[in-house]
Protein backbone atom coordinates (compact mmCIF):
# COMPACT_ATOMS: atom_id res chain seq x y z
CA UNK A 1 0.00 0.00 0.00
CA UNK A 2 2.82 2.66 0.43
CA UNK A 3 4.67 1.77 -3.08
CA UNK A 4 2.74 4.58 -4.82
CA UNK A 5 3.78 7.29 -1.80
CA UNK A 6 7.61 5.87 -1.98
CA UNK A 7 7.95 5.95 -6.06
CA UNK A 8 6.19 9.81 -5.49
CA UNK A 9 8.69 10.66 -3.24
CA UNK A 10 11.85 8.87 -4.78
CA UNK A 11 10.33 10.09 -8.44
CA UNK A 12 10.84 6.39 -9.41
CA UNK A 13 9.18 3.10 -10.79
CA UNK A 14 9.94 0.15 -8.77
CA UNK A 15 9.66 -2.80 -10.82
CA UNK A 16 10.65 -5.05 -7.85
CA UNK A 17 8.61 -4.14 -4.26
CA UNK A 18 9.35 -6.95 -2.41
CA UNK A 19 9.62 -6.88 1.60
CA UNK A 20 11.97 -8.91 2.45
CA UNK A 21 12.01 -8.33 6.74
CA UNK A 22 10.43 -6.31 9.39
CA UNK A 23 10.16 -4.96 12.57
CA UNK A 24 7.54 -3.31 14.76
CA UNK A 25 7.78 -0.67 17.07
CA UNK A 26 3.79 0.28 19.56
CA UNK A 27 3.49 3.55 19.39
CA UNK A 28 -0.17 5.33 19.33
CA UNK A 29 -0.47 2.73 16.49
CA UNK A 30 2.29 0.85 15.33
CA UNK A 31 5.79 1.72 13.37
CA UNK A 32 6.45 -0.93 10.83
CA UNK A 33 10.40 -0.86 9.84
CA UNK A 34 11.01 -2.45 6.53
CA UNK A 35 13.48 -3.72 4.11
CA UNK A 36 12.11 -3.87 0.83
CA UNK A 37 13.80 -5.08 -3.04
CA UNK A 38 13.38 -2.73 -5.36
CA UNK A 39 15.95 -3.98 -7.79
CA UNK A 40 17.86 -7.14 -8.48
CA UNK A 41 20.50 -5.52 -6.37
CA UNK A 42 19.46 -2.52 -4.66
CA UNK A 43 17.07 -2.36 -1.35
CA UNK A 44 15.49 0.30 0.45
CA UNK A 45 14.48 0.70 4.33
CA UNK A 46 10.83 2.17 5.26
CA UNK A 47 9.33 3.47 8.06
CA UNK A 48 5.24 3.36 7.56
CA UNK A 49 3.25 4.07 10.43
CA UNK A 50 -0.02 2.42 10.80
CA UNK A 51 -2.46 4.43 13.13
CA UNK A 52 -5.03 3.37 15.52
CA UNK A 53 -7.86 1.17 14.37
CA UNK A 54 -10.19 3.75 15.25
CA UNK A 55 -8.62 5.96 13.14
CA UNK A 56 -9.64 4.57 9.97
CA UNK A 57 -6.37 5.57 8.21
CA UNK A 58 -4.30 3.34 5.59
CA UNK A 59 -0.63 3.05 6.09
CA UNK A 60 1.72 6.27 5.61
CA UNK A 61 5.10 6.43 4.90
CA UNK A 62 7.03 8.56 7.30
CA UNK A 63 10.88 8.27 6.20
CA UNK A 64 13.08 6.19 3.89
CA UNK A 65 16.63 5.22 3.30
CA UNK A 66 17.54 4.48 0.12
CA UNK A 67 21.24 3.01 -0.87
CA UNK A 68 21.17 -0.68 1.19
CA UNK A 69 21.90 -3.81 0.49
CA UNK A 70 20.71 -7.34 0.96
CA UNK A 71 22.70 -7.49 4.31
CA UNK A 72 22.44 -4.01 5.92
CA UNK A 73 20.89 -4.76 9.45
CA UNK A 74 17.30 -2.92 9.81
CA UNK A 75 17.40 -0.59 12.39
CA UNK A 76 15.05 1.79 14.13
CA UNK A 77 15.52 5.62 12.09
Amino acid sequence: QVKPQFESRENRTCGIFKAIVYKTQVVAGINYFIKVQVSDTDYVHLRVFQSLPHENQGPSLVSFQTGKTRDDPLTYF
